[in-house]
């Protein structure tokens, strides 16, 4: 009796198993890393769920904000990580079906707990509330990767699980891009009474970065903007970013007394 009654039991859990979503942590784009790299073939991809297409020209895109209450002295913060098409334009908002998700909350439902706690220290808004600028990057820029299609993920991923890869990824992507370490290690630091050049500067993280070169941003002459550049091989779910050099030929920098500001907040 005893024996039927743990059987039973155990029919009951996995059965009940079956209704439960799938964590993000479970889910494979199912691509190879080994096939084409977007914008670096002059054909059109056969599938687009393994190759980036139209975009192809990926940015992980960091903000210097001086005044954002709890922002790291000593870090860069996340922006967002955008996809322009390979001549450099780009779409927003591709998909209003999907443009309110709460991601916050979808981290917090599929498991992804570690990526939203560091959210809440990295991935800062100036503006408004972080959940803000999570949903409004995911609604603008999230819904234009191809590869992100909810068609292109495994059958039974939980609805939104999309929008929780392009966390993870532009966090992950982010750690490998330390902009503040880069830069102090060529004695570019914040300061209130010193001012560097631009060409100092983008020389500074080209040579941390193995020759790369980012886009850089000024508001007025405060230094606040990094962009950094890639192309894709396979799927933002877990794909290979290839570095590549910003093509940009300007900043809105001034050639010299670039301002990097300490931060007060």
């Amino acid at each position: 009796m005893m024996l039927t009654c743990i059987l039973l039991a155990q029919l009951f859990v996995l059965s009940q198993a079956t209704n439960i979503p799938r964590l993000l942590s479970d889910i494979s784009s199912g691509c190879s890393t080994s096939g084409p790299i977007s914008c670096q073939t002059t054909t059109t991809p056969s599938n687009t769920c393994c190759t980036e297409y139209p975009s192809g020209q990926l940015l992980q895109t960091q903000f210097w904000d001086i005044n954002v209450h709890g922002s790291p002295a000593d870090s860069w913060t996340i922006h967002g990580l955008w996809n322009d098409n390979c001549d450099g334009t780009y779409q927003e908002n591709c998909d209003p079906s999907r443009a309110n998700y709460d991601v916050a909350q979808l981290l917090s439902d599929q498991g992804a707990t570690s990526t939203l706690d560091y959210m809440k220290q990295y991935w800062l808004n100036a503006d408004g509330t972080n959940e803000e600028l999570w949903n409004d990057e995911w609604s603008a820029r999230g819904t234009c990767f191809s590869t992100l299609e909810p068609s292109c993920l495994p059958s039974g991923s939980p609805q939104g699980a999309e929008a929780v890869a392009y966390c993870q990824t532009t966090v992950k992507l982010f750690q490998t891009l330390p902009t503040y370490t880069w830069l102090a290690n060529a004695g570019i630091t914040p300061s209130t009474s010193q001012t560097y050049t631009l060409s100092n500067i983008i020389s500074a993280l080209q040579t941390a970065s193995g020759g790369y070169t980012p886009d850089v941003g000024c508001s007025n002459e405060r230094l606040d903007t990094i962009s950094w550049y890639f192309n894709l091989q396979g799927s933002v779910i877990d794909g290979n970013f290839v570095p590549i050099s910003s093509k940009s030929t300007s900043s809105s920098c001034p050639s010299s007394g670039v301002q990097y500001l300490p931060k007060s907040g």
